[in-house]
């Protein structure tokens, strides 16, 4: 398909004006085209060479439309650090409406289109840091097998925006099947537009859970929250898996379908952290990388008290109850796809806690251990891995190797087998923040070449691109524990 025979249909702004405003975006005057993604081109239909398009800096910042498109800002509310925020909406963002690739819908949201009626007192803008950053996280957690939204292309201009400094405006155009927050749901509940609120689950479950369909509201009510518990434990046991950290997990930042969405102050572990926490302003820890899977369980009771109008206690207390045995469950394999493991036994729970205890106590790599693990074939431990801690843990790992050894004999584990195995789900290559802040500082020189190698990459994490060693390393001391805020 052509750029120009891309035509946008508007199902979720044609529900009605409880459900937002119709927004014309603010264009920069000066767009600059940064970057295309070409793999979201081929998710959309869109032809390869129109990546050349130049058309896309005019699209990519609001001064041209799709056919169709009529920009709607969404409004929702929802909990931040746990308290209820009744003034929340699209305050910089426009759903510009839904294209249709492969028989699947994709809707297309315009981020740093300028102020809306939800705006309050911001400007509508976002940062070519911030852009640069969702830009590459999404493209990340998908090709970690984590379901997430993506991004379709990065404009920038020369208009000033004022952050913690003064930093250049940027948009980008936000790919996602849908946009719909448990903070939507939140906000007719609160407002006791229960009638809206019947439309907006029966919109969700027409679209995403279609043994739905012949259903009434309370019952759909249910399958709608065993459907989003199901998805957000699969999220986070993902999340997990590969040490990434939201860091700003609202209500308003959980997406009905369970894809990783809202990029602010996220970041992947370098050193294995329980207690990491990325985002500066969460000053108690909240959203802290081990606090996650019971900060999303929270969010769930939260969605839960949104459709209390229509199911009952016992049956939300039911479906909640589904949530920790699944989180477990998927958990538990992928740490043992991590781990080369095929089978399951009873002691695998205990021996993945030790490794990340170990990986703990000894402030180890995560993401380097378990690609250098992939290369122990159950003899001496290869330097590559002893290299990861300090000598005074070297007696830890070679006393928790013996247990592994025990447990790859239980299955008569072929090191040819495994290794292939475990190198295709241990990332060489994940979005470190101070790799993700040189690729920024670059670009805000005008040079986008360190941001293409990234993308490139991010999409292919576990090749070993050889002459990209750099970029797989794990960062100097000054390179962790970056400050990230919620403007990120």
């Amino acid at each position: 398909m052509k750029l120009s025979d891309v035509t946008l249909t508007h199902q979720y702004a044609d529900l009605g004006g409880a459900f937002g405003s119709r927004t014309t975006p603010t264009p920069f005057a000066h767009p600059t085209l940064i970057h295309v993604n070409p793999a979201v081109l081929q998710l959309l239909g869109i032809d390869a060479s129109e990546a050349h398009n130049p058309d896309w800096a005019q699209l990519g910042c609001g001064k041209k439309l799709f056919k169709g498109s009529k920009p709607f800002a969404m409004k929702y509310t929802g909990h931040q650090f746990g308290v209820y925020n009744p003034d929340l909406g699209d305050g910089r963002a426009l759903l510009l409406g839904e294209i249709e690739a492969r028989g699947r819908l994709w809707e297309l949201h315009l981020k740093g289109a300028g102020k809306t009626p939800y705006s309050r007192f911001g400007d509508g803008r976002a940062v070519l840091r911030s852009t640069i950053r969702e830009y590459l996280a999404g493209e990340a957690l998908t090709a970690l097998g984590i379901r997430s939204t993506r991004a379709l292309c990065i404009v920038g201009s020369d208009e000033p925006v004022v952050r913690e400094e003064i930093e250049t405006g940027a948009m980008l155009i936000r790919v996602a099947e849908t946009h719909v927050r448990f903070g939507h749901f939140e906000y007719l509940f609160y407002t006791k537009q229960l009638e809206a609120l019947q439309r907006l689950i029966d919109f969700v479950c027409q679209r995403f859970i279609p043994d739905t369909g012949d259903m009434g509201t309370s019952e759909q009510a249910e399958a709608l929250l065993r459907f989003a518990t199901r998805r957000s434990a699969e999220l986070v046991a993902g999340w997990q898996s590969v040490g990434f950290a939201h860091g700003v997990l609202n209500t308003d930042n959980m997406s009905i379908i369970g894809d990783t969405f809202d990029y602010g102050p996220y970041g992947f572990l370098d050193d294995y952290e329980p207690a990491f926490i990325c985002n500066h302003s969460d000053h108690t820890g909240r959203y802290a990388f081990e606090q996650q899977p019971g900060v999303v369980l929270w969010n769930l009771n939260a969605l839960a008290h949104a459709l209390s109008a229509f199911v009952g206690a016992e049956t939300l207390r039911e479906c909640l109850e589904e949530f920790q045995p699944h989180l477990i469950n998927t958990y538990a394999a992928l740490m043992r796809r991590k781990l080369g493991l095929t089978t399951e036994e009873e002691n695998d729970q205990k021996l993945c806690a030790d490794l990340l205890q170990l990986l703990a106590d000894n402030r180890v790599d995560y993401t380097n251990f378990f690609r250098a693990l992939a290369h122990y074939r159950g003899e001496r431990p290869p330097s590559a891995l002893l290299a990861l801690l300090p000598p005074a843990g070297h007696g830890a790992l070679l006393h928790w190797l013996e247990g592994y050894d025990r447990r790859l004999a239980h299955e008569n584990s072929d090191f040819c087998r495994r290794n292939r195995a475990m190198l295709a789900v241990n990332p060489k290559f994940i979005l470190r923040n101070y790799l993700a802040q040189k690729v920024i500082e670059a670009a805000e020189t005008g040079d986008y070449r360190p941001l293409q190698t990234m993308v490139t990459l991010l999409q292919n994490p576990f090749d070993e691109h050889p002459q990209h060693e750099f970029w797989a390393a794990a960062p100097p001391e000054s390179g962790k524990h970056m400050p990230i805020s919620c403007s990120s």
